[in-house]
């Protein structure tokens, strides 16, 4: 069990307390930084999303109170299946982690921004890992595809 109190507890009490208001933000700067979010997703996926990131926002609060990235990292690798399953592709989630790093500006100093950017940077790291294994890390070039099959 790690202890809470290693980091910045008063910080992840600050980002607990304004979970609802940086998940909106967050979801606003995923779908800012790519708008066709909100096509592919509709509402009701979006709804969705806005529910994670909420519970995203929980294990940010507990890696930075223990300033242990480990918390993100472990509930990247438990959802990334689920998200697997609800079609929700692996890159959705690291612009949604980027989203998240934007919302947070607006509770953490410089200091307390350290082991959250950590924490997202392992969360990333997972769903780029993930992304690889599912198939859709990248659109295929034609060309080389075409040479590959020979044909």
């Amino acid at each position: 069990m790690p202890d809470m109190t290693a980091g910045f507890p008063v910080a992840a009490d600050r980002i607990r307390a304004s979970r609802a208001r940086l998940a909106v933000r967050a979801l606003e700067a995923a779908i800012d930084r790519d708008p066709t979010l909100r096509e592919r997703h509709g509402e009701a996926g979006l709804r969705h999303l806005l529910r994670d990131t909420d519970g995203y926002l929980e294990r940010v609060a507990r890696a930075v109170a223990s300033g242990s990235p480990a918390q993100v990292r472990e509930w990247a690798e438990w959802v990334a299946p689920v998200f697997r399953r609800r079609q929700v592709p692996m890159d959705d989630l690291i612009v949604l982690s980027e989203g998240v790093r934007v919302a947070l500006g607006a509770v953490l100093s410089g200091e307390e921004r350290v082991p959250a950017d950590a924490a997202l940077d392992e969360g990333i790291a997972v769903f780029r890992w993930h992304r690889g294994l599912s198939g859709d890390a990248r659109k295929r070039n034609r060309l080389l595809w075409a040479i590959y099959k020979g044909g």
